[in-house]
């Protein structure tokens, strides 16, 4: 095949009409073609409607296709015409299959993409973060993951999800999965309940500890327990014990950036699930002996332009001084390069970057660059940014960092 663009969208332009009929509301043809495309080319399942295909016979249909009109000779040259632009490639001969759910841009997915995974099927609402994914991935997410019934995702070994943190009913404690309907937890549930994949990973803000009292992620494990999967928390303490025990426990599930190698001071709750019996205990991985430092993201030649205002540095200075008279915790945080670490960049950097400033003598401090806020969450340099700069802060400051899933990664396929 001398084209490759042209096999590409010769290859996308083949299958589309096979893939109408699969579409799921909220979806787009692209995610379904662009699973289908992935799923031939590491080997996996295609994502179909059971009730007008069978998976597998739709495939080596599809296959077929492809064959007859010269797209397709073996699975190794079809994998290099379909993916040869890709900054970030996945695995041609995957140990396991995952699928990433909440996907954002694709943090969680690298991390284990790198320790030998591949993805199987994604979802991700928000069009921004879908185009970031599309072009470091090659596959459209699919959409609302309500909208996807759970039977028709392929199999797979690890499900991920970085799910948003919902209140859940204090009706009582006792209907399990339907304690979280209405909640996109109640969607997780149902995929694991359904395709039983043999481990999860559930990350989400380390306030989920304390959300509610305590009385939301007493909800959480409790549904997980019922539904047959276990965590470090000993079942007996999550259906008998107190949220004060539950929340001591959860707080070993936490991990920070900074010890995996990244000078962030980001931490977030991992909350590693494996089917009933698969394991007695899940060892977290252990923090690096890595100084880390913040010149170790930094460009050697920022943009004059990430230079702040006169402006917007009174300002900062202005509220910081009022905020510490009346007792309230805003800060502007200002590094330098020797620093160990960062301020947690949040998802609304884009606006004053207040959370994280770099001290620059004789000038006002400024913000990160774009590229700077990837390094900070652990995304290689290949990887493609979002041409909306808004977008691109937007997009880091609401993805994990991806050197502390990597770390996951590897224990939890050491165990599969």
């Amino acid at each position: 095949m001398t084209n490759k663009n042209d096999a590409l969208k010769q290859a996308e332009k083949l299958l589309t009409p096979l893939a109408l009929p699969h579409i799921p509301q909220e979806s787009s043809i692209e995610a379904v073609v662009d699973q289908w495309l992935h799923a031939i080319a590491t080997d996996s399942k295609f994502y179909c409607n059971p009730n007008i295909s069978c998976p597998e016979e739709l495939k080596n249909s599809a296959v077929s296709h492809l064959k007859e009109h010269a797209l397709y000779k073996t699975r190794e040259t079809f994998y290099d015409d379909v993916f040869f632009q890709l900054p970030l490639k996945p695995v041609l001969n995957p140990k396991f299959r995952f699928i990433d759910l909440f996907a954002g841009i694709g943090g969680v997915r690298l991390g284990f993409q790198q320790n030998g995974g591949a993805c199987v099927f994604s979802s991700e609402f928000d069009k921004h973060a879908q185009q970031t994914y599309k072009a470091n991935h090659g596959e459209v997410p699919f959409g609302d993951i309500t909208q996807v019934p759970a039977s028709e995702i392929p199999d797979h070994d690890v499900l991920l999800a970085g799910f948003p943190c919902q209140p859940f009913s204090h009706a009582g404690l006792k209907l399990g999965v339907e304690d979280t309907r209405g909640t996109l937890f109640h969607d997780i549930a149902n995929i694991l309940t359904t395709k039983r994949p043999r481990f999860a990973l559930l990350e989400n803000v380390k306030g989920l500890i304390s959300h509610d009292k305590g009385h939301t992620l007493k909800v959480i494990l409790n549904t997980l327990t019922n539904i047959g999967y276990s965590c470090n928390i000993p079942k007996e303490v999550i259906e008998h014990g107190s949220t004060k025990e539950i929340q001591k426990l959860a707080k070993e599930m936490v991990l920070k950036s900074v010890d995996y190698g990244i000078p962030q001071n980001r931490q977030r709750i991992y909350i590693v699930l494996w089917r009933d019996g698969e394991i007695e205990k899940f060892g977290y991985p252990k923090p690096f002996e890595k100084i880390t430092t913040v010149g170790d993201i930094l460009e050697q030649d920022p943009d004059p332009k990430l230079t702040i205002s006169d402006k917007l540095w009174a300002g900062h200075q202005r509220r910081k001084a009022q905020n510490k008279i009346n007792g309230k915790g805003f800060g502007f945080g200002i590094v330098t390069a020797e620093s160990p670490y960062t301020n947690t960049i949040s998802a609304r950097y884009y606006k004053d970057g207040s959370e994280v400033l770099i001290e620059q003598p004789g000038r006002n401090p400024r913000k990160l660059s774009p590229r700077e806020a990837a390094r900070l969450q652990g995304f290689p340099d290949e990887f493609e940014l979002n041409p909306s700069k808004v977008q691109s802060y937007k997009q880091f400051g609401n993805s994990v960092t991806v050197d502390v899933i990597n770390a996951l990664a590897k224990q939890i396929a050491a165990l599969l």
